[in-house]
């Protein structure tokens, strides 16, 4: 299993920013996927998830803001950030949970994870 990020970057409180990840050594289509998030000094949490068939789920401190997608036949997961503010300034990963459904933002050490992206919102 292998997960890469690209997109992350430093941009302005109300900024939008756009994260993409490549996914590779499985079926892609098959797995539901999430991105996972950590400020500094605070620990890694969900922040959305998609299920193979494409419901979502989110944190609720992005609901509204964020939009989580997948395009099966790229092995590509993306995750759109609107309205960004300096709360959501954190390491953002790209991750293939190891539970779907209730538990799939379950910070889990079982989880196939990128290396991250680091997101940074300024004031």
């Amino acid at each position: 299993v292998r997960l890469e990020e690209r997109g992350g970057g430093s941009v302005q409180a109300g900024g939008s920013l756009r994260l993409s990840c490549t996914a590779s050594g499985f079926t892609f289509s098959e797995f539901c996927m999430a991105w996972f998030r950590q400020g500094p000094g605070n620990t890694r949490e969900g922040v959305a998830g998609i299920e193979p068939d494409g419901t979502t789920v989110y944190n609720d401190a992005v609901k509204g803001r964020f939009t989580i997608s997948r395009d099966n036949d790229k092995s590509g997961l993306y995750l759109q950030m609107t309205s960004l503010s300096p709360d959501d300034t954190a390491v953002y990963y790209c991750a293939r949970p190891n539970y779907c459904r209730a538990r799939i933002l379950e910070d889990l050490r079982t989880n196939h994870w990128g290396q991250g992206t680091q997101v940074t919102v300024s004031s």
